[in-house]
């Protein structure tokens, strides 16, 4: 199986998704949009996106993979490896490189004097775009998705992938537009490595649904 109708699923969840937020990106100056999107916080979505937010973070998905060693197949392990690996590199460069000059929201306090930070997170200035966070979220996410039996659930791991691109906002670590383009490279790294594991002429080497480790069940 491809699992070609999981990752449409996805990705036609995550246009859907990431739709109303580029429409607010190309009709609102960039300040003004997050400052709009700032006023509305609570104790409760503080507590929560302060912790959610984590769950991006490059080890997760290191995570993730070295279990997958134990219970998946090379195929799932490279599935995971690969797609969060790979967009965690091209983000850097393009972070470091191409976009260096591109500020964090902190960096624009003076334009936002109601600006809500959250307390006990360290704020990031500078290298905003786009965002690794975001990015890391839909590359893992989609490679969750690949891993399901069916599509079902694939527009329920695009959701999750969303709620965590939209924390590094609500934490006034990036910009809307910062996560949209962390989101689309996310989403085609993934779709790259797909292609690859599951529909290539390589997909087909047999070694790729072995387990590296005989314990556990394969996907």
């Amino acid at each position: 199986m491809d699992r070609s109708r999981n990752v449409s699923a996805f990705v036609g969840a995550s246009i859907v998704l990431a739709l109303p937020a580029a429409i607010a990106v190309w009709r609102t100056e960039q300040v003004a949009l997050h400052a709009a999107v700032n006023r509305w916080h609570a104790p409760w979505s503080d507590a929560l996106f302060s912790v959610a937010t984590h769950l991006a973070d490059g080890l997760v998905p290191a995570a993730v993979a070295v279990i997958l060693l134990f219970v998946g197949t090379w195929r799932t392990f490279f599935m995971l490896g690969l797609s969060t690996g790979l967009s965690a590199i091209v983000v850097q460069v393009l972070k470091r490189q191409v976009f260096a000059d591109h500020d964090r929201p902190v960096m624009f306090a003076h334009d936002m004097p109601l600006l809500h930070l959250v307390d006990g997170v360290t704020m990031n200035h500078h290298f905003s775009f786009p965002s690794g966070h975001a990015t890391c979220a839909f590359a893992m996410s989609l490679a969750f998705a690949v891993m399901e039996r069916g599509p079902r659930r694939a527009p329920l791991w695009a959701a999750g992938a969303a709620m965590l691109a939209f924390s590094r906002v609500y934490l006034s670590q990036h910009f809307t537009e910062d996560v949209l383009a962390g989101a689309t490279l996310g989403v085609a790294t993934g779709v790259l490595v797909w292609t690859v594991l599951y529909r290539s002429a390589w997909a087909r080497a047999p070694w790729l649904d072995r387990r590296p480790w005989p314990t556990g069940r394969t996907r």
